[in-house]
C-alpha cells in the first residue's frame, strides 16, 4: 500500500485539503492519506487553536471516506520534526511505502528543514503545485542532488488561493465561508464560536 503523510496546522482544514487527498487517491498516487497536525509547540506557527481542537476538526472532515485518517503523532509536549513524523510511520506500516505530501513552497526550502536532506534522500515527495512557485526553478535548484531527485514527484494536481489564514479572516468579520469548509467542520466552528472576536 502507498500511504501518503499530509502535514499542516490545518488551522482550520479546509475543502482544498481534502481535495487533494482524495485526487491523489483517485489518480492512484497514494491508496490512503493520513492527516497530521502540527502541534501548538511549533515555534513557526503562531495564532493556532488548541490540538484538540484542530484534530476535532480533521476527524470530522475525514469521517465519510475510509481512505482518510488522522494521527495525532505530533501533538506532543515537545516539537516533533517531519523526519521524525515520517520515520514513525515507515516503522509502524512496515510492508507499505511512506510518501510526504508537500506544496510547491515547502519544496523551494525543504533542504533547510531540520535533517531536510535526510528527509529528501529517504521518502518520495508527492508536490501539489502553488501559483506562485514555478516547478522548473524548483526542479533546477535540485538537478545536482543525484541522491533524491527521483524522490521528488511533481503530481498533475493544482492548489487554488483558499487558505485557512483568508478562512479565519473570513470567521472574525463574520463573512460566509461555507464555499471553502466541510459542513461538519463549519457547524463545528459555528457551533463552538471559533475564530471569532
Amino acid at each position: 500500500m502507498k500511504i501518503g503523510i499530509f502535514g499542516g496546522s490545518f488551522n482550520p482544514p479546509h475543502k482544498m485539503h481534502k481535495k487533494i487527498a482524495i485526487t491523489l487517491i483517485k489518480k492512484h498516487y497514494v491508496d490512503k492519506v493520513i492527516f497530521v497536525p502540527t502541534g501548538s509547540k511549533y515555534k513557526y506557527k503562531n495564532n493556532l487553536l488548541s490540538d484538540k481542537v484542530r484534530l476535532e476538526m480533521l476527524k470530522l472532515m475525514c469521517k465519510d471516506n475510509k481512505n482518510l485518517e488522522v494521527s495525532d503523532y505530533e501533538l506532543k509536549e515537545n516539537v516533533v520534526y517531519t523526519y521524525e513524523t515520517l520515520d514513525y510511520f515507515k516503522n509502524k506500516y512496515k510492508n507499505d511505502e511512506i510518501y510526504f505530501i508537500c506544496g510547491t513552497d515547502n519544496l523551494s526550502y525543504i533542504d533547510k528543514w531540520k535533517r531536510g536532506k535526510y528527509l529528501l534522500s529517504n521518502y518520495k515527495l508527492l508536490i501539489i503545485k502553488r501559483n506562485s512557485f514555478k516547478i522548473t526553478d524548483l526542479l533546477e535548484k535540485y538537478k545536482d542532488y543525484k541522491d533524491y531527485k527521483d524522490n521528488i514527484i511533481i503530481t498533475d494536481i493544482e492548489e487554488n488561493e483558499i487558505s485557512s489564514t483568508k478562512i479565519r479572516e473570513m470567521i472574525y468579520n463574520n463573512k460566509r465561508t461555507e464555499t471553502y469548509l466541510d459542513k461538519n467542520v463549519s457547524d463545528y466552528i459555528t457551533r463552538n464560536k471559533l475564530y471569532l472576536k
